[in-house]
């Protein structure tokens, strides 16, 4: 078991390895101040984690209670949100109980916000069972649901008081699912690490989880340390997220999965930013032929005008500019900000 331990607000670990979902309830008793906790998970991971993980809980001596979402993006909703209130009001969970996102980056999400927003704030743990959950969504306290306007658009800044990222889970996930969590992954190399995104081209991943898992939590950690609620540097760990949610958004959520939305979101970005000679030549090719590598996709037929509208919305805009992510070469990244008017023209090279 490898231990990272993050310093921001509020100071927590992250814990990854083999076997820990059977130490859950060992490894959260100590961090916590409860005997009661709330688990929300989607119907998908209940069916193969729930019953195990309230036996491991119940075995520690917490009481536990379960909320169970239907699985995908259109629950990470303000309708499930209400809902999982009500859930916790009625079985009453207090300001000194604690909830557990077991799941994915949709439960995980979603139950983050809920423990920000409920009773204006109580602990929560968070167990991701996915490679996306583990590698990003599940560190660093970003919490959201989506509207119709967008994805994200309504949330808080809420740290875990724990994660806990058991690698075995993820033999469970389909290829498909698993090369969705690869596009954070690339992301990682692309703006810090050269040397993971060579392994990545290179290598099979599922060879090397801890070791991905890890790296990709690190660079998070040295990210979010310095720039907690991301108004500055932490911006960078959105690269390929301004296309990509305009993706999810243009496609319809739940449709297209976040991972391969930001893998052509950072290939179309990328590509764009090469052709205008703003970054090193040869980078889109070196990006495109990971991507290919790890079975993600690096286009999509959609216009610059509809993607400028899309990407407008973006949380990374003021009232007359956005601030874009781009990767001067693989393992370099730079914030660059344009006028709306300069930004449409940047897409006039999609």
């Amino acid at each position: 078991m490898k231990k990272i331990t993050i310093n921001a607000s509020t100071s927590y670990d992250i814990l990854v390895g083999k076997g820990l979902l059977n130490k859950c309830g060992e490894l959260i008793k100590p961090i916590v101040k409860s005997h009661k906790c709330a688990i929300v998970t989607d119907d998908i991971v209940n069916d193969l984690y729930g019953y195990n993980v309230v036996q491991r809980l119940e075995s520690s001596g917490f009481n536990v209670v379960k909320f169970v979402v239907p699985n995908g993006e259109t629950s990470k909703s303000h309708e499930q949100l209400i809902k999982i209130y009500n859930f916790l009001s009625e079985n009453d969970i207090t300001r000194s109980d604690f909830i557990i996102a077991l799941g994915g980056g949709v439960v995980g999400d979603l139950t983050g916000f809920c423990a920000a927003s409920y009773l204006r704030g109580i602990d929560y743990v968070q167990i991701p069972t996915t490679l996306l959950a583990q590698v990003d969504s599940s560190v660093g306290g970003k919490t959201a649901v989506n509207i119709d306007a967008g994805k994200n658009l309504v949330g808080a800044f809420k740290q875990p008081v724990l994660v806990i990222a058991d690698t075995d889970v993820l033999s469970t996930l389909s290829d498909e699912i698993f090369a969705d969590g690869m596009g954070e992954v690339i992301k990682y190399g692309m703006i810090r690490s050269k040397s993971l995104f060579n392994k990545l081209c290179q290598e099979n991943a599922h060879d090397m989880l801890e070791d991905i898992i890890t790296e990709c939590i690190s660079i998070k950690r040295d990210v979010v340390e310095v720039d907690e609620h991301d108004t500055g540097e932490r911006m960078i760990l959105n690269f390929g997220h301004t296309f990509g949610h305009a993706i999810e958004k243009y496609i319809g959520y739940g449709k297209i999965s976040h991972g391969k939305a930001v893998a052509i979101g950072m290939y179309l970005i990328t590509n764009s930013a090469e052709k205008q000679g703003l970054i090193n030549s040869g980078t889109a090719e070196k990006l495109k032929k990971c991507l290919n590598v790890n079975s993600l996709p690096c286009s999509i037929d959609i216009s610059a005008d509809k993607l400028y509208s899309l990407s407008i919305e973006d949380k990374k805009r003021t009232s007359d500019t956005i601030r874009i992510i781009l990767c001067t070469d693989v393992g370099k990244c730079i914030i660059k900000t344009l006028t709306l008017n300069e930004y449409r023209k940047f897409l006039e090279f999609i």
